[in-house]
């Protein structure tokens, strides 16, 4: 009869790029169960642990809650999604959260890039006239809208102009 196959806390950790505490705190809290001891008390792991916590570091970069995973692991890997019409509603909703999120981040990406591009800011012809005409730029005023991209910041921009 073959043996199975085990992996130690550290193994499954460096495989999977996660800590050996998450792994614990996954145990802990029931996510995982009570991994298997030697005689000297290290814990073992099979493959089907490690499968789980696959499964559970995959939600988890989801930004699903702990707490929703649950659910998630009484589910077969081959299991057919039609006899879990509950789980695939929340894969479905937890998907279209992400999509915002994506969405959302990309907005700052763009403005992020706008604001890399120097010179092309805010810049227009009456600017290329006067900054030929001084020698020297002259600030830009920033809208209240882009300092709220900004903690912190009260939305005034400090300038000559503004005794500040």
């Amino acid at each position: 009869m073959k043996e199975e196959l085990t992996f130690t806390i550290k193994q499954i950790a460096m495989q999977i790029g996660i800590s050996e505490d998450t792994i614990r705190y996954y145990e802990k809290i029931a996510l995982l169960r009570r991994a298997d001891r030697k005689d000297n008390g290290h814990r073992v792991y099979r493959q089907e642990d490690i499968d789980t916590i696959r499964l559970l570091s995959c939600l988890k970069k989801t930004g699903m809650p702990l707490g929703e995973m649950r659910p998630f692991l009484a589910v077969s890997a081959d299991a057919d999604p039609a006899e879990y019409p509950e789980l695939v509603g929340h894969l479905r909703n937890h998907r279209e959260n992400i999509i915002a999120q994506i969405a959302s981040l990309q907005q700052v990406v763009d403005f992020i890039d706008m604001k890399l591009e120097v010179g092309r800011i805010r810049k227009d012809c009456s600017d290329d006239i006067s900054d030929a005409m001084t020698g020297e730029p002259h600030p830009k005023p920033v809208s209240p809208v882009e300092m709220a991209f900004f903690p912190g910041s009260s939305g005034v921009r400090n300038s000559p102009s503004s005794g500040r």
